[in-house]
């Protein structure tokens, strides 16, 4: 848990005075009010707070929420908060970026931030699209996505950030989607894991990639088709008519009918966010066969990158002397003496 000693706040107090500027319907909004929702019932201090954002329509979250933010490069924004909790371990660190900001440009900087495992959140928002630049496919557009860079359908294979960020070494990897009542619970799922916690939230654009996710993330009529997962609970779903049990001869997943809310005569299993091998076959998981994995797909803390780095500077600095002067002369130096010869 962040060592930030929590306060009372309200909403209010998380609420800037600039004008929020996304297309009217964008499922930024909703991720925004979910975001300031949850900060005051965290105990979130806005004067120990950084928000951290690259570049992109979902970039512009530093601006909205009062507290300290930076609006920085595109695909740098791991490497502004690496320096910022470097600086000061103490400081509460949200990072949010887009999957064309995150998983494109900034690919190599969002995995050696989970890598290193760096104490922050990273909420990536991912509408399949990119947004700010006029609907461009982008790094998770699925196959056959029309835009201005592929007018006959993209042949690319999309990418997985889920699978990418455990690929990458995450210890938390969680999914929402944008108008959800769970994802308050997911972002204090996140908040409370000491370590890089990776959000994917599904995001509606409204302009290049309308209910691209209706299948699973229509705000009615979409529930049978999610799977909200719940340490230590059955995977159920579809009213818990149906759930996810694992296959031993393929040892893959598979979808099985619960008679009469007997989930353990149907082989379902209990979800143990610690164990990686499931979490790896829910984000792979087609959707269609089977539904969404949503929540927390996996959370098994080790020790921080920045617990690390201090651990190291305390002990290079142990029993020396902190003499600037001194080390500045140390070596190669010598006074030039008035007489002496000109340089």
């Amino acid at each position: 848990m962040n060592a930030i000693t929590p306060i009372t706040t309200t909403l209010k107090d998380w609420e800037t005075d600039q004008e929020v500027r996304w297309c009217p319907g964008c499922g930024d909004y909703a991720i925004l009010k979910a975001v300031q929702r949850t900060l005051p019932e965290l105990g979130a201090d806005p004067a120990n707070t950084v928000f951290v954002s690259g570049i992109g329509c979902s970039s512009r979250f530093p601006y909205y929420v009062e507290s300290y933010g930076f609006h920085t490069i595109h695909g740098r924004a791991p490497a502004f908060a690496t320096g910022i909790k470097l600086a000061n371990p103490q400081l509460d660190v949200w990072l949010v970026t887009g999957d064309g900001d995150g998983m494109s440009i900034g690919g190599n900087h969002t995995m050696h931030v989970l890598r290193r495992n760096l104490d922050c959140q990273i909420l990536l928002f991912n509408n399949e699209i990119y947004g700010l630049t006029k609907g461009q496919y982008s790094p998770t557009s699925r196959q056959g996505t029309t835009s201005p860079t592929t007018p006959l359908g993209s042949v690319d294979r999309p990418a997985s950030p889920c699978a990418f960020a455990l690929g990458a070494g995450a210890r938390f990897i969680a999914r929402g989607f944008d108008v959800s009542k769970e994802l308050p619970n997911v972002l204090k799922a996140a908040y409370h894991h000491k370590g890089a916690a990776f959000v994917e939230i599904f995001q509606n654009c409204i302009v290049y990639n309308k209910d691209v996710f209706n299948d699973f993330a229509a705000p009615k009529g979409a529930e049978d088709r999610q799977l909200w997962l719940a340490n230590g609970e059955p995977m159920l779903f579809a009213k818990g008519t149906q759930g996810i049990a694992l296959d031993t001869e393929k040892l893959t997943l598979k979808v099985v009918d619960v008679i009469d809310g007997d989930w353990q005569a149907a082989g379902v299993i209990v979800h143990d966010v610690t164990n990686r091998s499931i979490a790896h076959m829910l984000v792979e998981m087609p959707f269609g066969p089977f539904p969404m994995a949503l929540g927390v797909l996996y959370d098994d803390p080790r020790p921080t990158f920045e617990a690390a780095v201090m651990a190291e500077r305390e002990k290079a600095a142990a029993g020396k002397e902190p003499n600037l002067a001194k080390l500045l002369a140390k070596g190669q130096t010598w006074t030039v003496t008035e007489g002496g010869p000109e340089l």
